[in-house]
């Protein structure tokens, strides 16, 4: 398994396993939830994008003019448009507005799988967004795991 976070560039082979970890991140709210799904695929031959950035910076302006906090958009926008599987977990206590935006940037991609479990403020909004797409919708996180590693391991025998 290789990791690739920001700044690093999302360069591997188009033919690469690859999963995009979106989802709640929302710094002190959110569970590190990535780095347990990268736990849970460390012996998968793929590639993971995880966004969770290591030197974030909450003063960055969220403003297309600061190019610290631009790149780090740029690169996630990269990472969905380049991953062959788009796992999204929506926690709850988490408000995740930008993950309920990459909900809908991607949902007639035919790549996502959602996990939101109860409690996440929003989870009627996205199990319609789901059902209406065709979006596999898991409510434990176990299930969500398994369901992304069969969805990489389908996609890596092609």
């Amino acid at each position: 398994m290789i990791v690739i976070k920001p700044p690093a560039p999302c360069d591997f082979p188009a033919d690469a396993a690859s999963v995009f970890l979106a989802g709640s991140i929302e710094m002190g709210v959110a569970e590190d939830w990535q780095s347990s799904m990268a736990a849970h695929l460390e012996e998968m031959d793929i590639v993971v994008l995880n966004p969770r950035r290591d030197d974030w910076d909450a003063s960055w302006r969220q403003s297309i003019d600061d190019p610290q906090f631009r790149a780090q958009v740029e690169w996630e926008l990269d990472g969905l448009d380049r991953a062959g599987v788009i796992a999204l977990w929506f926690v709850p206590g988490s408000r995740a507005p930008i993950s309920l935006f990459e909900l809908g940037l991607t949902a007639r991609s035919r790549k996502v799988v959602v996990g939101c479990p109860d409690g996440f403020w929003r989870k009627g909004n996205v199990e319609v967004i789901c059902e209406r797409f065709g979006i596999p919708l898991l409510t434990d996180f176990d299930a969500f795991v398994t369901a992304v590693r069969a969805r990489l391991s389908s996609r890596a025998t092609r």
